[in-house]
């Protein structure tokens, strides 16, 4: 979908409201501190509207009576005043902003655990860069949706009303006059939000976009650099930049005229007032305390109307952000799969009559599937590229569920074990090596509790150590951004201490040696054959050279296994795999 094309309708108002409604339950176990912050808008607002009894004394007091006391006490009210104000004014401060880090702290850590728990399926429909616009801006903005807006509703709504019964107070005659402009405002500020809630979409999509492309290029500066394409990604970047730029312009332009134009409407109604207030105080119908007390209490009105206005545009962006991320917690995570729990598997795998397609249209990836692995035997799986050799593995720890057929461990349909429970009894090393930005010892660890001596001998089994004692913080040396820091077979080698470590009874080596060199593949080999003693073990790999010894070698093409059998048995066939391996062999 095109930046152009997203946000362009706005949500409709109940799905807002049931999204605001929502947020606001996030409140809830903070209530103590929201109310007291509620508390502190109330001691504000009181403050605000008791300086247009200050101005009714202050007129009478001095320019009617010119009563000498007011020299003393009125200035000390006006100490008094502000002293109320700025204690409201931090009680709300702080209380709502506390409560608003919580909220956001809470909204974070459920987006975070619920992405960890989704699908692969998820993350194939799913941009990693928009997951993480939501994970940090768009959390960011639900906090203020939640509390400051509430606050600032709460406190200028009161201070309006206490205005306006100031107004009917004083002068009843003059406030009807001056309320007569109040449905064209609230008319007003009904459109300004409609169009703050369709920019605010448009601005987080932008931002995903931005985030993506510059995440893409952050990860891969030597494809970038290697292509010449650095000129492309600015273009690309540039095209999601500006786009973010016109629809965050597009809300200042909103921003900045919804203020003018309101404040124009209620100066044409407050100019009229003046004209009869004028004419009253002329003629003697009102008194000099009451005329200033009115016009405080008008003005009074102005710039709580105004941040009522403004208090729209973060509203509708937290209201848009809620939705975004609501869609994330929504999601229903992985199964958590049946109720049998085994301590250690013996490694029986069976795939009978299995089909599998891709949850996004791409064709049935398997076709008929139908294998049987011993405990303890060494299967290889070898094919072209796209013949569906990964497809088969990925589906033993329920990445992804079958469309029919069945995968048994043990005699037991894989939904039978409960999910943690099933892939406790596997471990992977896949040509994709993923290490995080941590020490090697933690990367080698990665979540298990294990001594360090554990580490060690998996570090040592996996020629990690070889390494790793010329560095001179040893497995305590940081790997960098997804391993940068060391070189490709250094950071597989970490991988492969890692599946050592787990030391599982099913192994799956998915191209686990494509980064190592000659000799060094060839030591990881044996140490993997003492390893593999005793562990049912699917070896998946190009180099055919790597597989010869397996007890079993399966021919995939096209998502069917179309040859089996020991190395000298394909070769004696003549069929694909005597093929490919005549080709390797001759290259």
């Amino acid at each position: 979908m095109a930046p152009s094309d997203r946000g362009s309708k706005a949500p409709i108002p109940a799905d807002a409201w049931q999204t605001y409604k929502r947020l606001i339950g996030y409140v809830r176990p903070h209530r103590g501190m929201f109310l007291l912050g509620m508390l502190g808008a109330v001691v504000f607002s009181i403050s605000m509207v008791s300086f247009t009894a200050f101005a009714k004394v202050f007129g009478d007091g001095t320019f009617e009576n010119r009563d000498p006391r007011t020299i003393v006490w009125l200035p000390l009210a006006l100490i008094g005043l502000f002293l109320l104000r700025g204690l409201g004014d931090f009680t709300q401060t702080y209380c709502m902003g506390y409560v608003g880090r919580r909220i956001v702290k809470r909204l974070r850590g459920q987006i975070f655990e619920r992405i960890v728990h989704l699908p692969i399926g998820f993350f194939d429909r799913n941009s990693s860069s928009v997951m993480l616009t939501r994970l940090t801006h768009n959390a960011e903005q639900i906090g203020q949706a939640a509390t400051d807006s509430v606050l600032i509703t709460l406190r200028e709504a009161l201070t309006i009303i206490g205005s306006i019964i100031a107004l009917f107070y004083f002068n009843a005659r003059l406030a009807t006059i001056a309320l007569i402009m109040g449905p064209l405002v609230a008319w007003l500020i009904g459109i300004i939000n409609k169009k703050f809630r369709r920019y605010s979409h448009r601005i987080q999509d932008s931002i995903g976009d931005i985030t993506r492309i510059a995440k893409e290029t952050l990860e891969a500066p030597r494809i970038v650099k290697v292509y010449n394409a650095e000129d492309y990604q600015v273009a690309q970047f540039e095209g999601v930049n500006e786009h973010n730029r016109r629809s965050y312009m597009r809300l200042v332009l909103t921003k900045g005229l919804s203020n003018p134009v309101v404040q124009m409407v209620t100066a044409t109604g407050s100019a009229i007032v003046l004209s009869v207030a004028i004419s009253d105080a002329i003629n003697g119908r009102t008194s000099m305390g009451d005329l200033l007390a009115f016009f405080v209490a008008l003005v009074g009105i102005a710039q709580p109307l105004r941040s009522l206005v403004g208090v729209s545009g973060p509203l509708q962006q937290g209201i848009a952000a809620g939705q975004s991320i609501f869609q994330v917690i929504d999601e229903h995570p992985e199964p958590p799969g049946g109720d049998l729990v085994v301590e250690r598997a013996r490694g029986e795998i069976e795939y009978r009559h299995v089909y599998f397609s891709y949850p996004m249209g791409k064709g049935v990836a398997l076709h008929d599937v139908s294998l049987k692995v011993s405990p303890g035997e060494i299967v290889a799986i070898v094919g072209r590229t796209g013949s569906g050799k990964s497809t088969v593995v990925n589906l033993l720890p329920r990445f992804y569920d079958i469309d029919s057929g069945s995968i048994l461990i043990d005699g037991h349909e894989l939904r039978e074990y409960q999910l943690h429970n099933l892939r406790e009894q596997i471990a992977v090393v896949s040509q994709e090596v993923v290490l995080f930005n941590d020490t090697i010892r933690a990367n080698i660890a990665f979540g298990r509790n294990v001594t360090d001596e554990q580490i060690e001998r998996a570090a040592q089994a996996a020629l990690v150590m070889e390494f790793v004692n010329q560095l001179p913080a040893g497995l305590d040396t940081m790997v960098g951004d997804r391993g940068v820091l060391l070189s490709g077979g250094q950071r597989q080698r970490i991988s492969i201490a890692r599946a050592l470590l787990k030391d599982a009874p099913i192994l799956i080596l998915d191209e686990a040696m494509s980064a190592l060199d000659t000799e060094s593949e060839r030591i990881i080999q044996a140490a993997l054959q003492e390893f593999m003693q005793n562990r049912t073990t699917l070896v998946i790999a190009h180099r055919l050279s790597t597989v010869e010894n397996a007890d079993r070698i399966l021919v995939v093409e096209a998502g069917r296994i179309i040859e089996s059998g020991t190395h000298a048995e394909l070769i004696a066939q003549q069929g694909q795999y005597a093929t490919l391996h005549r080709l390797q062999f001759n290259a």
